[in-house]
């Protein structure tokens, strides 16, 4: 992952712009989190093809495996009012925290290498940046389903 000082320095404005429009829903988001567990409140933004974009948050379960990651409650929104493609998705943490394996898989679905994923911190402007490919190297997709044997 490449941190960076200076939120998206090597970017144009207008890209620049989308990804810190990203990680302020995601920070939004992450005021609704259900985390009475873990504490750890999660929010995502995810920035769809059409231009849209969808939020979530992480949501816990006292069934500890019944809850959701705020990632794929983003993606999940979205997939269910038609989106099918993503071009960048941002997650804010309380310390810019990484996926799960899970929402990345799943983001991988939808997602094409150069997809970019932002994690930010609730507080501070520093960023970790990186691609859907760097984010999951090697990912399993609908590709391998269609390989004859």
């Amino acid at each position: 992952m490449n941190s960076i000082g200076s939120p998206f320095a090597d970017d144009g404005g207008a890209m620049r712009n989308d990804l810190e429009n990203l990680v302020t829903r995601a920070r939004a988001a992450r005021q609704n989190a259900y985390a009475p567990y873990s504490r750890y409140a999660v929010g995502a933004a995810v920035l769809a093809k059409s231009g849209k974009i969808y939020t979530g948050c992480n949501i816990e379960n006292a069934a500890y495996p019944s809850g959701l990651c705020a990632e794929r409650v983003a993606i999940f929104k979205a997939v269910s009012e038609g989106e099918r493609e993503f071009t960048a998705l941002a997650v804010v943490t309380a310390n810019a925290g990484a996926m799960c394996g899970a929402c990345r898989q799943v983001l991988s679905e939808f997602a094409a290498d150069d997809a970019v994923i932002v994690l930010a911190p609730a507080r501070g402007k520093r960023r970790k940046r990186v691609t859907m490919k760097r984010m999951l190297l090697d990912r399993f997709g609908a590709m391998h389903l269609r390989s004859k044997r």
